[in-house]
């Protein structure tokens, strides 16, 4: 494909759908900050954006079962009947593999959300076929799910589909959309020739924080960057859909945020977010998932910058982080 093919594919004033995969943020105690959460979810929601909860921005690799119940349930009362999208992770666990999708499928739904699964390294050695099959039988009636492809460099659990396997995918009915995180512009523009071709109404999430500008070639999104500030990427989408030249500037600040973030080891990238949220006044703490990476003391400097380039924040003041309780 050249620059000219890359050129032509641009949408301009497309509408994407977006959401944002939330992040879990904690007490000085360590405890979840439930209401810091619950006001985080309100915004996204307001912003125009679907929340997705118990993703990987979310911890969803470690938390326990009570937990994720917990984040399901704070997400139904914050959500006021409004739709959410939530993860479904069975890695770990032992059992049938449908018998284990549909418990998480079934919990997400009765909590008003809608299912996006995650992949489980017990699927890696299935063919084409079988792994269709699994995902087939697993989302059997339950009205609207979300496939999710994932790299490795996020989670071991993570493959790139083969364009068989994706395709099929893409002909189940109940799935209406796969989130792809490859952080690969060429794969990801496949998947969307794939969709254009199979099931034009099939939606493509880009999970590519380090390529947010998908969005311009049709992609929609789902990404844990659009946590950091829900209200900037709604403002983003619109100066795309009215071809406003001011995109450019809101879009070149949040794709150097989502640089700074996401840069290895990726998946410190949430404690990234727990460090921006708490210093606009958000959360109440900018601590980490105890067992997910942290970053360096210095990297409230660099994000301090990154809020200041989106007109959040200035370099010589922020916000006052919340007290604890």
């Amino acid at each position: 494909m050249s620059l000219q093919d890359l050129h032509d594919r641009r949408k301009i004033g497309r509408a994407p759908v977006g959401m944002a995969a939330m992040l879990l943020p904690f007490e000085v105690d360590g405890r979840i900050a439930t209401g810091a959460y619950q006001s985080l979810f309100a915004e996204t929601l307001a912003a125009g954006l679907t929340p997705a909860v118990n993703m990987d921005t979310g911890y969803v690799n470690l938390l326990t079962d009570e937990e994720k119940l917990l984040v399901l349930k704070l997400a139904q009362e914050a959500s006021g009947g409004a739709k959410f999208v939530a993860g479904a992770f069975i890695e770990g666990k032992e059992g049938d593999l449908v018998d284990l999708y549909r418990r998480e499928i079934d919990a997400i739904v009765t909590h008003g959300g809608t299912p996006i699964l995650f992949q489980t390294s017990q699927t890696h050695g299935m063919s084409p076929r079988e792994k269709v099959k699994v995902y087939a039988r697993a989302v059997r009636g339950c009205g609207a799910a979300y496939a999710f492809e994932l790299g490795k460099m996020f989670a071991p659990n993570g493959e790139i589909w083969d364009l068989e396997t994706m395709e099929g995918i893409m002909q189940i009915p109940e799935i209406k959309g796969a989130k792809h995180s490859s952080l690969d512009r060429m794969i990801e523009l496949q998947r969307l020739e794939l969709r254009d071709r199979v099931r034009p109404e099939f939606r493509i999430f880009t999970g590519n924080d380090l390529g947010i500008d998908m969005i311009e070639y049709g992609s929609d999104y789902l990404l844990g960057l659009a946590a950091f500030s829900p209200a900037k990427f709604a403002e983003r989408d619109r100066l795309w859909v009215t071809a406003s030249d001011g995109y450019l500037a809101v879009a070149d600040a949040l794709q150097h945020l989502g640089n700074v973030a996401f840069r290895p080891p990726v998946p410190a990238y949430k404690h990234s977010c727990a460090v921006f949220l708490h210093l606009l006044g958000k959360i109440p703490t900018d601590r980490t998932h105890p067992r997910s990476p942290s970053r360096p003391a210095w990297e409230r400097e660099m994000l301090t910058d990154c809020a200041a380039r989106l007109g959040l924040a200035s370099n010589s003041h922020t916000q006052r982080p919340m007290p604890p309780p």
